[in-house]
């Protein structure tokens, strides 16, 4: 779909008619069905830490081959698990800020948390940091465009991407086309990227662990993001600064947006992205890393419409043995794509893949951990448009201790969540029927 929170009704059925009416031809993902069988196959591990440790090295080989893009050793990264734990961590990096802010966000509110961060940014530009916000044109679609001109004439650098008036920019109108990416790269050495968003949503505190939490707030969205710090950030910048280029924007400063980063950790991280026309580099190391499972495939996501060779993958898994579990919600915010993945459930559930619907709060994260030791955050769903239509970003982290707290997350999401056994799904009414076969005929566009 294109939106994370809700948009109005009446936008989203024109858009969708709009698209339709315009798509003169369809892109398609690339035939990766065969990918794990033309690539050198890692050797059968014996028991031990030594053959475990071989068989990711020979993971992240692969890996590298299939996406043309290096895994970057010596970085530190932390996990971030619903709305108020990311924006304390990000708010106290900008606080930190000493020579520029580069910012990227789907939807930026103007509620009070966008505010609040907005002033913040206002703050450092004033005092001699250089800011600037790249913000999609649909995602922000309801925010006053006095909310940005505010922060521009503080001297703050702003593009709204691809707007969706066309007069705004020349060139071709790619309404379809949406950065879904949420990246922040504080001087060039911290960075973030997941699946928060700028708004109040984000505000309250998820359930997750909720033995912790002593407030008695509104429950709020689960999500995830992560902190990064080490030599891959440089990549989380390359990114924003490529989408900076690619909308005509104004030449940013001259200033270092790229210092040497030193080892900070011992983590293994991969920057992928996804945009239209790329070279889908992070679809092609989701179905790798599903063909190479062997013992789990842990996935949670709020949007789940796969293509027929991602589903074929998880079936595939399930069957030769591989526990695949899916954490899905219990609604959204779009019909259509409720019921989109919906229609996937008998099948999926006929080959043994297990699935939850999150009960205790509003899921929003975008995660998997495959084998307890492959994980991958950040802002792209389970579905077409985030492989096809949209540009997002991912971090794939190879490690067994960082794969542990993915899957302790996991594990913690489950006992909030309801499991949907194929008994219980067969009695659906045949109504629900109808609305799944409606809706996966528009799976493209969703």
């Amino acid at each position: 779909m294109l939106n994370d929170p809700p948009l109005l009704p009446s936008f989203r059925f024109f858009s969708l008619v709009l698209l339709c009416l315009l798509a003169a031809a369809c892109s398609t993902l690339p035939d990766v069905s065969q990918l794990s069988a033309t690539l050198p196959q890692p050797a059968t591990p014996s028991s031990g830490p030594a053959n475990a440790s071989s068989r990711l090295n020979a993971l992240a080989a692969m890996e590298e081959a299939v996406t043309g893009s290096p895994l970057i050793k010596g970085n530190k990264v932390s996990l971030l698990f619903d709305g108020p734990q990311t924006m304390t961590a990000m708010i106290e990096a900008i606080g930190q800020a000493t020579s520029t802010i580069n910012f990227e966000t789907y939807i930026f509110d103007q509620d009070q948390l966008g505010q609040r961060f907005a002033d913040l940014l206002i703050e450092k530009q004033r005092a001699g940091v250089q800011v600037n916000i790249i913000y999609d044109s649909v995602g922000s679609i309801g925010t006053p465009t006095e909310f940005f001109e505010r922060m521009r004439a503080s001297g703050i650098r702003l593009v709204e991407f691809n707007p969706v008036n066309p007069l705004k920019r020349f060139g071709r109108w790619q309404l379809n086309h949406r950065d879904h990416r949420k990246i922040l790269v504080v001087d060039g050495k911290v960075g973030f990227t997941g699946g928060v968003n700028i708004s109040a949503a984000y505000a309250n505190s998820s359930l997750f662990r909720s033995r912790h939490r002593s407030d008695a707030g509104p429950v709020g969205w689960r999500d995830t993001h992560v902190r990064i710090e080490g030599p891959a950030v440089a990549s989380l910048q390359l990114l924003f600064l490529q989408t900076w280029g690619n909308q005509h924007a104004e030449d940013l400063p001259d200033l270092d947006y790229f210092p040497k980063l030193e080892a900070a950790g011992d983590k293994t991280v991969h920057v992928l992205s996804s945009q239209p026309d790329g070279d889908y580099s992070l679809y092609k190391a989701y179905i790798l890393a599903i063909q190479q499972a062997r013992k789990s495939i842990h996935i949670t996501t709020p949007y789940f419409t796969p293509d027929r060779q991602l589903a074929d993958a998880l079936i595939a898994a399930a069957r030769r043995g591989v526990d695949v579990s899916l954490i899905l919600p219990s609604v959204i915010d779009s019909g259509l794509v409720f019921h989109a993945g919906q229609s996937f459930y008998t099948q999926l559930l006929s080959a043994g893949i297990r699935i939850y619907q999150l009960q205790v709060s509003v899921l929003h994260a975008k995660t998997a951990v495959i084998d307890g030791s492959w994980s991958t955050v950040g802002s792209a769903n389970m579905d077409i448009r985030s492989f096809l239509h949209n540009y997002e970003a991912n971090v794939i982290v190879i490690d067994d201790q960082f794969g542990r707290e993915m899957e302790k997350a996991f594990r913690e999401d489950v006992r909030g969540s309801l499991q949907i056994t194929l008994e219980q799904w067969q009695q659906r009414p045949f109504s629900d029927r109808i609305k799944e076969w409606a809706a996966r005929s528009l799976g493209y566009w969703l």
